[in-house]
């Protein structure tokens, strides 16, 4: 059966979500709009200096999501006007998050950079049309000169003659002068109230090498003027970017409006993304790695796509929280235990369970037969059903958490301790504490218990109530040991990014606690195995699981391998973010 197309009007009817930007979209296809009758066309144009981050992901669900919606259509251009610092490393990254997230873009992968020619003439055009003019003013000199509120900027070369201006700009293209030494700017209004008017610079010099075009360009075009011709050649009925565009709104009309150029496209801002407890400045994030306060760019403590992949966040979760805050026009910041909820739910629902020890100590039960082993099944997910059940081994010797034992009891624990109440073992039978052993400096190295015979699968043969937890456990002759990670913020400091402060110094020390020797189902040797032998291991999601009454984990798709089982925290079981 073919898929039944429908129209962009029919499009939006057929769908739930709206927002302010399919407001004006409506209005922008509806009859005498100024796109009607035409596909909704978008893109997203990420700069290749450095990996995605999470607000990029919002920026990147709206582009993509906006097409969707509309059957449309979205580019993916990478904005690489600015050969400082990008890298094709970053470009391959790039389009591994966004596949990664679900997103495709067909055959309509651009690069900025393979419009500079056409830039070239639109900016001789301009110089011709007497609306632009080379400046030699110093960046200093330049800041000297912009003027205020109410004092308009000035510049000496403003009146220089076109020939001069074109010759110069010829001169520049061709590497006569050094970095610095002239720019290129839009001749509009140095009176402007808005300063992004004011005579912008639209071209400066910059020799350096260039990660696709070489050595053959030392001028490059500005931000503000590169954008509005790249959207213009690509039929780009929609430009959709981050409100700090929004002054920059009349440059990017401008532009359109005196270059000779296919369309025009419309600019609409919306505020990015801010969550607590993180920065999201490439520049900072950058810092961090090249600093050594994080493993890499895919550290799990990083706000980046890949981070978020490697500590077990999914396509879905980042998805959903993208979607749920919603597309609004004031900024905000939003909590990231609303990310760690989105997170939550996914893998509540999907997550198998297993059974792992993070601090191990001995469980003994004294009255069960040496040498004896019986298996159980267990359930995978109680949320669903289909999941089935795995086979779990059971012997005298087990290991639980040292934390489910207390020689002398707190008030309404309910775990073990000598002549405490009965407990259950997770699937298997009820326990009851008798007592402990300890070593010479008095720690706590074995805990001794009796089982119940008659409680097979942890329900007493005679009814009787159970008053104790349930508590998980691994069976000691027949489990793994594996290194465990967890995570927490990585500052300590709600907004690391506010006032003066210096986000280095907001660091939360204690954002990573490596856990080694803890003890998990052996069954998980052979998942790591089957993992060892997937193609792009930090590409994909790693195999996720429950550790029952503990959180959420992860295989670390960098260092885990069967021999060395590396789990990385998620998230924890408590949910913090208040509905």
């Amino acid at each position: 059966m073919t898929e039944e197309k429908k129209t962009p009007c029919e499009a939006v009817e057929a769908s739930e979500s709206t927002n302010f930007i399919h407001t004006y979209i409506n209005e922008d296809i509806a009859e005498g709009g100024q796109f009607q009758g035409m596909t909704v066309h978008t893109r997203f144009p990420p700069e290749p200096n450095g990996y995605l981050h999470i607000g990029h992901c919002k920026a990147l669900v709206i582009d993509f999501g906006t097409a969707e919606k509309y059957h449309g259509m979205c580019n993916l251009r990478m904005d690489d006007t600015n050969p400082t610092k990008e890298d094709v490393e970053f470009v391959d990254a790039i389009q591994q998050d966004i596949h990664w997230l679900g997103f495709d873009w067909d055959d309509r992968f651009y690069y900025a950079s393979d419009y500079f020619e056409k830039m070239y003439q639109c900016a001789e055009e301009l110089i011709r049309n007497g609306l632009a003019y080379v400046c030699e003013l110093t960046p200093e000199q330049f800041k000297e000169c912009r003027g205020s509120i109410g004092v308009p900027a000035t510049s000496p070369y403003r009146d220089r003659p076109m020939e001069e201006s074109l010759d110069l700009f010829r001169r520049m293209r061709s590497g006569e002068f050094p970095n610095g030494a002239m720019t290129l700017r839009a001749k509009i209004d140095l009176s402007s109230g808005n300063f992004n008017m004011r005579d912008p610079v639209i071209y400066r010099i910059n020799h350096m090498h260039h990660h696709r075009q070489g050595d053959t360009w030392c001028i490059y075009p500005m931000y503000d003027f590169a954008h509005p011709i790249e959207d213009a050649l690509e039929g780009i009925t929609h430009s959709l970017c981050s409100l700090e565009f929004e002054d920059h709104r009349p440059l990017y009309n401008w532009v359109v409006e005196h270059c000779d150029v296919p369309a025009k496209p419309r600019q609409i801002e919306f505020a990015r993304l801010g969550i607590d407890h993180t920065v999201m400045s490439k520049r900072k994030l950058r810092a961090l790695v090249e600093g050594g306060k994080v493993s890499g760019w895919d550290d799990p403590r990083m706000p980046t796509l890949c981070g978020l992949r490697r500590r077990g966040y999914t396509p879905v979760a980042i998805r959903n929280f993208c979607e749920r805050i919603g597309v609004a026009k004031a900024a905000s910041v939003v909590e990231y235990s609303f990310l760690e909820h989105c997170l939550r739910e996914d893998l509540n629902d999907h997550a198998q369970r297993v059974m792992a020890v993070l601090r191990p100590v001995k469980l003994t039960i004294t009255n069960y037969p040496e040498g004896q082993v019986e298996e159980f099944q267990v359930e995978n997910n109680p949320n669903d059903p289909e999941a089935g059940t795995r086979t779990v081994t059971f012997s005298r010797n087990l290991y639980v958490e040292a934390d489910d034992f207390l020689e002398t009891p707190i008030p309404k624990y309910k775990r073990l301790y000598p002549d405490g109440p009965e407990c259950r073992l997770k699937g298997t039978y009820l326990i009851k504490c008798t007592g402990c052993v300890k070593d010479e400096a008095g720690n706590v190295t074995e805990i001794l218990a009796t089982y119940d015979p008659d409680s097979r699968g942890g329900n007493p043969a005679d009814g009787r109530k159970v008053k104790g937890a349930t508590i998980h456990w691994v069976d000691a002759g027949n489990c793994a040991d594996a290194e465990i990670r967890l995570y927490d913020n990585l500052f300590s400091d709600a907004d690391p990014d506010g006032g003066e402060k210096d986000f280095m110094e907001c660091l939360n020390p204690d954002s990573l606690e490596v856990l080694t020797d803890c003890k998990v189902e052996k069954a998980l040797e052979q998942v790591a195995a089957a993992f060892d032998g997937q193609e792009n291991r930090t590409g994909i999601n790693a195999p996720t699981f429950q550790f029952m009454r503990v959180g959420y984990f992860c295989l670390d798709n960098r260092d885990s391998r069967a021999d060395h089982l590396v789990f990385n925290r998620s998230v924890s079981l408590k949910d913090s973010f208040k509905k």
